[in-house]
């Protein structure tokens, strides 16, 4: 079983990399593994790499959820 997180391509290179938004914090992805990527797309983000694209209606209700954990661990509201 893998842990992937969803994000938001912001931006591509000419190669296989990408910046990927994550709750408003950027990083470098590898596309390496799917076949079409776009800006705007959202991806499924593992280890560096995207894993496939999912709706943005998914991506949203997966970082919803994530939240709804993390303040169910700290008792709060979460950031």
């Amino acid at each position: 079983m893998c842990l992937s997180i969803p994000a938001r391509i912001v931006s591509m290179t000419d190669g296989p990399l990408a910046i990927v938004s994550i709750g408003g914090t950027e990083v470098k992805a590898s596309l390496a593994l799917l076949e079409e990527a776009a800006v705007g797309d959202y991806v499924l983000l593992h280890c560096g790499f995207a894993i496939g694209k999912i709706s943005e209606a998914d991506a949203m209700e997966s970082l919803r959820l994530i939240r709804e954990l993390q303040q169910k661990e700290t008792g709060g509201e979460g950031e």
